[in-house]
């Protein structure tokens, strides 16, 4: 028996239910939508406001360059006789009056003339382009621990937060841009079902859109995205809501990030650079190749500058090669995205040789960067990392002498690193032959090392023979013979390197200073007594032979006024000796006076402790940390300090450029002031005059991979020569012993 059909009421409060339940619908996903495009639209204004930020500042900076070039001044810039006397007539008495001006405006000024209105236009852009290039952007950190320049809170704020909301909005971007522009449609259509009456008298096809519209917002709430969906906007919501640090906070943070800060800038709004800089003066047709190669970059955890992924798509495409970026440039990062993209590629293993003290660092590196296990085949459970090594695959990480214990049988290696490379330059030492064995073994080899050569253009050949004997065997017999064009052809396609000036245009820069003084009578007396027994090491410590107390040590009593100023001015610094008496006496005069002193950072201290104790020196301001320089000169990162101080000069001018580099690298925020401590008429003057000869020799031949045809004759300097140079001349000198055959004091 058929059932009744319902009453009008009936039907009445059946469609009044429905039209309550359209609403609520309907309005939860509104607020959803909403809430979606808050996030989004907040995170996409952030980036705006800095790229605005930016655009802003680099006009503020033109129009102060150009304001100091008088308008008469630009006929210089072009060979048309401009009437610029009738433009300053008119007003326009610098550059910066005319920024904004256009030819149209200039040209209907009397006396002007269309020519002159469009030369002085160019000029102009000319100046403008020029001035943004060479007076790029330059955040820092004043005495006061605020951000500069005026107004760079602001964008470290925005920066900040892009840093903070990206890791949490990017993964969810497809989504949520998905669901608001499917929601909006469907509410939309969906609107007339909200009320009852409007519903009955509406058409056919609009109760059917209606009823779709419905049907595609509830199909929301049970798919997997739709019903995590109010969490996810509420969790995003909430750190949209968390406000920006202030100031100080804010400073102290980009000390502490300062490279991650100006990643995301650059990402943000490029920073004007010299393309050919980034690419390491490649030549074209190399760099078309290189640009073309993939870079899968999925293993990182961080991203990368953009000559960094250059450096890595160079070290995939030709397959074994050299980077000799300066120091403080991320060549160790450019590693790990090589292997990132040939782990993608299916490479399961990779083996990094390198000096002990750099194990805990790449350690580091590895597991902050990238999503690749490290495995440290070093020390008591060594046996147990290579079993790990080999069997699950990851960077396995090894010394120069522990190489020889990794089996050569493990099975495939996509990538040889050697880092600090040039220990192996010498091919009759055991590591250079295992070295050597093993880039034999593997296709793909990468030398990392800021400082391929040291004293002898031989030094930079012989890793080029490793890494490419074939090519190698084609280079002249004598290279200085050639010239610089044709000596960057020849190799170009084994080297590449690129210097701090040239790609990190934020890098604050480097006040050096020689910081001369003269021997106190005890100094003089210990100087005198270690050049009758010629012992040069005697020699260049005898300033310090007086022990702690500044009295008595005229070098010691210069470096406690460099560390109380560096102290009244909030910075940390470094103190560099080759000795580690001479760091003992540094460390407890130093301690005497109140100053929080880390160290001695020396070759005694566990390679496993190092970090830490870098970490310690970082958090602490006004600190000083005292390392000997062939430890803490390579391999450690010490940004957090901006005053470095040299205790002596040094045999080869890579250990000091490392020793400075350590703190003058990506991540340092301060000008950088180094100082050299020197005593005159003695050993110190001597060491610097010879090293002047083999700096140059370097710049020459290596820092532009270009030869100077004349310098090849001057190159073979050792430190044993140099020794017996130096001994000989102040032997002489102070009347102890012959003269050396040869010796010209002149």
């Amino acid at each position: 028996m058929p059932s009744d059909p319902p009453s009008p009421t009936q039907g009445t409060a059946s469609a009044t239910a429905r039209a309550r339940a359209a609403r609520t619908l309907t309005d939860r996903h509104t607020r959803l939508v909403a809430a979606a495009r808050e996030v989004l639209d907040h995170l996409d204004a952030t980036v705006v406001a800095v790229s605005a930020w930016v655009h802003d500042d680099e006009r503020r900076r033109v129009r102060a360059e150009l304001a100091q070039v008088d308008a008469t001044r630009l006929g210089e810039m072009t060979d048309r006789n401009l009437r610029l006397s009738a433009v300053q007539a008119a007003g326009y008495l610098t550059a910066a009056d005319l920024l904004d001006v256009g030819p149209r405006e200039l040209a209907a000024l009397p006396g002007v003339g269309e020519t002159t209105a469009r030369g002085v236009v160019a000029a102009v852009g000319q100046l403008a382009e020029a001035a943004a290039a060479l007076h790029p952007l330059r955040v820092g950190v004043d005495r006061a621990g605020l951000p500069t320049p005026a107004g760079a809170d602001r964008l470290l704020a925005l920066l900040h937060r892009v840093m903070r909301l990206r890791p949490l909005v990017e993964p969810h971007r497809t989504t949520l841009d998905d669901y608001v522009t499917a929601t909006t449609a469907a509410l939309a259509t969906a609107r007339p079902a909200r009320h009852t009456a409007r519903l009955w008298v509406a058409r056919p096809s609009t109760r059917r859109a209606a009823h779709a519209g419905l049907t595609a917002l509830a199909s929301w709430d049970s798919s997997p995205a739709g019903a995590g969906l109010p969490e996810l906007l509420a969790r995003l919501g909430a750190a949209v809501a968390e406000p920006d640090p202030g100031p100080f906070d804010l400073a102290a943070d980009f000390e502490r990030r300062s490279a991650e800060y100006y990643t995301a800038l650059v990402g943000i709004a490029p920073q004007a650079q010299a393309v050919l800089s980034a690419r390491g003066l490649l030549p074209q047709g190399l760099v078309d190749r290189v640009n073309a190669q993939p870079l899968d970059l999925a293993a990182m955890r961080v991203s990368l500058r953009g000559y960094q992924e250059f450096g890595a798509r160079f070290a995939l495409h030709q397959g074994r090669a050299l980077i000799g970026d300066e120091m403080g440039l991320g060549k160790t990062v450019q590693a790990l995205a090589v292997m990132s993209h040939l782990r993608a590629t299916g490479h399961r293993r990779f083996l990094v040789v390198c000096p002990a003290s750099l194990l805990a660092n790449w350690a580091r590196e590895v597991e902050q960067r990238t999503t690749m296990p490290a495995h440290r085949m070093h020390g008591e459970r060594r046996a147990e990392a290579i079993a790990a090594w080999a069997d699950g695959g990851g960077v396995g990480l090894t010394t120069f002498e522990g190489l020889a214990h990794v089996p050569a049988d493990v099975g495939d290696v996509g990538l040889l690193v050697v880092d600090e490379a040039h220990y192996v330059k010498n091919p009759r030492t055991g590591r250079a032959r295992s070295v050597g064995a093993w880039a034999q073994r593997v296709w793909r080899v990468v030398f990392l090392t800021g400082t391929p050569m040291d004293n002898r253009l031989e030094d930079f050949l012989e890793l080029v023979r490793v890494l490419q004997p074939d090519l190698a065997a084609t280079f002249p017999g004598h290279l200085g013979l050639l010239g610089p064009d044709a000596f960057r052809q020849v190799v170009a396609p084994v080297y590449l390197r690129r210097n701090q000036a040239d790609v990190l245009v934020e890098l604050p820069g480097v006040i050096a200073r020689d910081q001369w003084v003269d021997l106190t009578e005890a100094d003089d007396r210990a100087y005198r007594e270690a050049v009758a027994a010629g012992n040069l090491m005697a020699m260049r410590r005898a300033a310090w032979a007086a022990g702690p107390g500044p009295q008595a040590c005229a070098k010691l009593s210069r470096l406690v006024e460099i560390v109380d100023e560096a102290r009244d001015e909030g910075r940390r610094t470094v103190v560099f000796s080759y000795f580690r008496d001479v760091l003992d006496t540094v460390a407890a005069t130093l301690r005497a006076r109140g100053v929080t002193v880390h160290g001695p950072l020396s070759g005694d201290v566990p390679v496993a402790e190092r970090l830490g104790l870098v970490d310690a020196f970082a958090d602490d301001v006004g600190a000083v940390l005292v390392a000997q320089i062939t430890v803490g000169g390579t391999g450690l990162n010490l940004h957090a300090a901006s005053v470095v101080v040299l205790c002596e000069p040094q045999l080869t001018p890579s250990a000091e450029e490392q020793a400075v580099a350590r703190l003058h690298r990506m991540g340092q925020v301060r000008t950088v002031h180094a100082h050299r401590l020197l005593a005159e008429d003695g050993v110190d003057e001597r060491i610097v005059e010879l090293l002047a000869g083999k700096q140059r020799v370097f710049d020459e031949y290596v820092r532009t991979s270009s030869v100077a045809a004349a310098a090849v004759a001057a190159v073979d300097v050792t430190e044993g020569t140099l020794a017996r140079e130096v001994v000989a001349w102040e032997q002489a000198r102070l009347g102890y012993g012959p003269w050396w055959d040869g010796l010209d004091a002149s």
